[in-house]
């Protein structure tokens, strides 16, 4: 039976996560993302699950990795400073091939910056803020709706492809109120651990894909004994730095996400059909840019949205041939033009792109946007 509940997006993301399974949870508490743990430290022991409020936020994520690691559904959640701390552990679980999901409730930054507005500054955080080179999921969304089903998502894609993914939502996500309709569980299709089949022995080989690419994974401490390591490592996970292995194990990596966009990319158009102007915009700023759209185009405006709910891998060929058509593109978002620069590498013509945005910790509002097309009219693009 569907559920219907009217609560905050902090809270919403925590009904997706107990949907997919969740059953352990490591964090440190940080505006704006505090209302995750406050409610998961009640809503996880009511079903055998397990919290755990740590010292910071490298002990969570490690502590995270280990829970993966002897087969739960893990998550932490944490802000700006926290995710900065937190750049070694998701590398290491990037390498170590560790099913896991991270939110991060966006606020102000650099540094402790401005706590209790939005941002969403850490839109390349999120895609190169572990070191080296590595393909990452990255999900947002604007509604609480939509939280609840791309959380439920990263767990899914977490599983199905053993990474970590991140959740990017903003402070106004996190923190406004509205209706969310809960589905009963089943409605939603939930991918489990893919389990080994080698029942004993010396057979298993913890890092080598099956001819889908999936890797088959056993709980850590039961019946097989394999090593675990952030070097490059053969398929039995031992170090290794033979060039052929390195190669072979860094392409994995890169290709086990990248050559499943398709599988992976999430994202919500409006009125693309006719448009000529098209907002491309995530998160709260496309409330905001959505506004806008459902505004003008009754007064004969020909204008479209995209939100996009997979930031990462970026979207290229679908905004190259969403906007083939537009004569201008205008990225509406909050800060100092992240997505604008990869909206600029992804079209034809990047001197039709334009920038919306604030960065002064407050919501970006439709009059911002209007204002930003009055001035692209005005120079006859």
């Amino acid at each position: 039976m569907e559920i219907m509940r009217f609560l905050q997006g902090n809270e919403a993301c925590v009904e997706g996560a107990l949907y997919a399974g969740l059953d352990f949870f490591a964090g440190y508490p940080i505006t704006p993302s505090t209302e995750i743990a406050e409610l998961l430290s009640i809503r996880l022991p009511q079903i055998g699950g397990r919290f755990i409020q740590m010292e910071d936020e490298i002990a969570s994520i490690c502590a995270i990795i280990g829970a993966s690691l002897t087969g739960h559904k893990v998550m932490t959640a944490t802000s700006g400073p926290g995710f900065s701390l937190m750049q070694e552990g998701l590398g290491y679980a990037i390498m170590a091939e560790i099913p896991l999901v991270i939110v991060n409730v966006q606020r102000g930054g650099p540094s402790t910056g401005i706590p209790t507005h939005v941002s969403q500054g850490d839109f390349y955080q999120a895609r190169w803020g572990a070191h080296g080179d590595h393909a990452i999921v990255v999900m947002t969304a604007s509604n609480h709706q939509d939280v609840f089903a791309v959380t439920v998502d990263a767990f899914n894609i977490a599983e199905t492809y053993r990474t970590p993914v991140i959740l990017l939502f903003d402070e106004v996500v996190g923190h406004m109120r509205e209706r969310l309709d809960i589905p009963e569980q089943g409605a939603i299709p939930l991918v489990e651990r893919l389990r080994t089949s080698v029942k004993e022995g010396v057979n298993y080989h913890p890092y080598l894909p099956r001819e889908d690419g999936r890797l088959p994974m056993s709980d850590f401490g039961g019946v097989h004994r394999y090593n675990v390591t952030g070097l490059f490592h053969d398929m039995w996970g031992f170090p290794s730095a033979d060039p052929k292995v390195v190669h072979r194990l860094m392409r994995h990596l890169m290709d086990k996400i990248l050559n499943n966009e398709n599988q992976i990319a999430r994202y919500k158009e409006y009125y693309l059909e006719d448009a000529r102007t098209i907002l491309i915009s995530y998160g709260s700023a496309a409330r905001s840019a959505l506004h806008v759209v459902e505004y003008l185009r009754p007064r004969g405006e020909n204008i479209g949205l995209i939100e996009l709910q997979t930031l990462w891998p970026f979207p290229y060929p679908l905004i190259r041939e969403k906007c083939e058509q537009a004569t201008s593109v205008l990225v509406v978002e909050m800060n100092a033009g992240q997505a604008l620069r990869e909206v600029k590498r992804a079209v034809n013509d990047p001197e039709r792109v334009f920038l919306a945005n604030r960065i002064d910790g407050a919501m970006i509002k439709p009059d911002d946007i209007r204002n930003v097309l009055r001035l692209i009219a005005g120079k006859g693009v």
